[in-house]
């Protein structure tokens, strides 16, 4: 369970590096050593390698639906977290609207040409007059497992990261429960 808690609060931390709106005027965030998510402000945080990509997708199918953020008007991040003497990175993005977030996370270091597993991934959306719909990363994933991040590129240039991702989710924490696939990918940008 312990575990399960670390995971959760990296999720928590990567949505506070994308929940606010990008603007250069941005406060401080009451955590320590984290700052509102602008793109002045995030890339000069305790951690080095976390970025607000300016420009750029990130999409994600599940179920037959896609959806994208775009980062010239969503906040997409590419965060580096350092969670109990281990490192994370990963992806967290919400829309304008505040309706739809994502979060993925793996354990390591960020690198061009990486694959690694899938630590921790969360999809939340919250359509207008409809009923939320959480996916979380399956606990039982069995011989699923929980997925893998690619990085294709990574931190190039004008290139944030580029890459692809599959992980396997499900809509409660109940044993047996069904498991949904999840496949995106992302291009992000610093310009």
């Amino acid at each position: 369970m312990g575990k399960l808690r670390h995971i959760s609060f990296l999720m928590f931390l990567m949505v506070v590096f994308a929940s606010c709106q990008k603007d250069e005027d941005m406060k401080e965030v009451s955590l320590p050593s984290l700052k509102a998510d602008s793109a002045r402000s995030l890339s000069s945080t305790s951690t080095p390698g976390n970025s607000l990509a300016l420009s750029g997708t990130l999409k994600i199918t599940i179920q037959d639906s896609t959806y994208t953020f775009d980062a010239a008007k969503d906040s997409i991040a590419f965060v580096n977290v350092y969670l109990d003497e281990k490192k994370y990175f990963g992806i967290t993005a919400i829309n304008k609207a505040h309706t739809m977030s994502f979060g993925i996370s793996s354990p390591g270091y960020a690198a061009a040409n990486l694959s690694g597993t899938v630590a921790g991934s969360q999809f939340l959306i919250n359509p207008v007059n409809k009923a939320n719909v959480q996916y979380t990363l399956s606990q039982n994933a069995g011989i699923a497992g929980p997925g893998k991040i690619t990085l294709v590129q990574y931190s190039r240039d004008s290139v944030l990261a580029k890459g692809t991702f599959t992980t396997y989710l499900t809509k409660d924490v109940k044993p047996n429960s069904p498991l949904y696939k999840a496949e995106g990918s992302f291009e992000l940008k610093r310009k």
